[in-house]
């Protein structure tokens, strides 16, 4: 019989039955009253989870898209840029800057410790003439696992007129993230993460003081131009060109999950799997690469026992028991091993995974005792009952 596989990769995630269902429907006119209602209806539901009352708009692109959006509107070639750099994709905002023609400082940091504010307030305060256009950072890094203190990096920044553009791709709904209150000028995320959605459908909010520098931008755009994207919303509740429409129907449907639950719930939730998973692999004898501070909530990543290959444990877990989880990226493909957990996650599938993994890990020839990762799943389930 052909098992279901589980997924437990940071993105995409799986897709819950009552999106699917509404992902399955006919196609729908998108410049249809009704659709444009749609398009309203998701974009107002998006503002809340946002936490802001600034544009909010709809790109029919993976998050990169958005990322290249994030540039293209607001940095112009020659412009000065900062980006924190600790991880796989922070490190995509330095390629994207440098493909759009500015002069790139990247702030190195330590892949599986947080970015620092105190080395972005050095080199904010060295920059007298205020010639930084931009500061790039990440909000929730998944070739780590750690979640970076935005507040305090936006806090470094003070009062200098740079912009702070933030990809919140997969940190979005998982993690709190207060986007006007915290004064984050560009925040973009993705359609694949929390939103329970195939990959396609990227979101990006816009500040006043992000629109004023906009004008002034030189690098071109035409597909990405949020311009063209803005004035369509205002006085169409539309889009300027085709967007992916079924996604756009589906992602009504899982905001109005989202909803339901609470994002507070939400959030909870995904504080509760990262506890649960962050208990299973220490209680097997692994080593999670994040510290518990900020440990993200939307996936861990384990150092790999000595002795025993990643993508031996990557290989076994999906091919013998159909548990998708991922090796590392980049300098650490080799190191750890990550385990997804946000999104349309339960219960049952962590232990399923905890299980599994116990088993893989003893086929491999690491002395993991089983059942002890279960077991510290199960007591933190009973904890939360009591």
């Amino acid at each position: 019989m052909e098992e279901r596989q589980i997924l437990m990769i940071p993105g995409p995630t799986s897709i819950p039955q009552r999106v699917m269902n509404v992902l399955g429907n006919p196609a729908m006119g998108h410049r249809t009253a009704e659709f444009s209602a749609i398009i309203k209806e998701v974009t107002e539901k998006m503002k809340t989870i946002y936490r802001t009352q600034h544009d909010l708009l709809l790109i029919s692109a993976s998050g990169s898209g958005s990322m290249e959006a994030a540039v293209a509107n607001f940095i112009s070639p020659g412009d000065k840029v900062v980006v924190m750099e600790n991880g796989y994709f922070s490190n995509r905002w330095a390629k994207i800057n440098e493909a759009f023609g500015a002069q790139v400082h990247v702030i190195e940091g330590v892949w599986g410790e947080q970015a620092s504010p105190k080395a972005l307030a050095e080199i904010i305060a060295a920059d007298k003439a205020k010639e930084i256009k931009g500061v790039f950072v990440t909000f929730n890094e998944t070739s780590t696992g750690v979640t970076h203190d935005i507040r305090a990096l936006r806090q470094a920044l003070g009062d200098h007129p740079a912009l702070f553009i933030v990809d919140a791709i997969s940190g979005m709904a998982v993690a709190p993230l207060e986007t006007d209150a915290w004064d984050l000028d560009v925040v973009v995320s993705g359609s694949q993460k929390a939103f329970m959605l195939p990959p396609g459908l990227s979101f990006i909010s816009v500040s006043p003081k992000a629109w004023a520098q906009h004008k002034a931008c030189k690098s071109p755009a035409f597909y990405f131009n949020l311009s063209a994207a803005k004035k369509e919303y205002d006085d169409k509740s539309s889009t300027p060109y085709t967007p992916a429409a079924n996604l756009i129907s589906g992602l009504q449907e899982s905001l109005r999950m989202l909803e339901e639950e609470g994002l507070e719930s939400v959030q909870a939730r995904h504080r509760g799997y990262r506890q649960m998973i962050r208990a299973a692999v220490k209680a097997m004898g692994l080593t999670p690469l994040a510290d518990d501070a900020y440990a993200s909530t939307a996936v861990t990543s384990v150092v790999k026992p000595e002795g025993v290959e990643v993508k031996k444990i990557v290989n076994m877990m999906r091919d013998k028991y159909h548990i998708v989880i991922v090796g590392g990226q980049g300098k650490s493909e080799n190191d750890i091993f990550r385990i997804g957990h946000l999104g349309y996650v339960t219960k049952s599938d962590i232990l399923a995974t905890v299980a599994s993994l116990e088993l893989t890990l003893r086929e491999l020839g690491f002395a993991c005792e089983l059942g002890r990762g279960v077991a510290a799943v199960q007591e933190i389930m009973l904890q939360e009952q009591r």
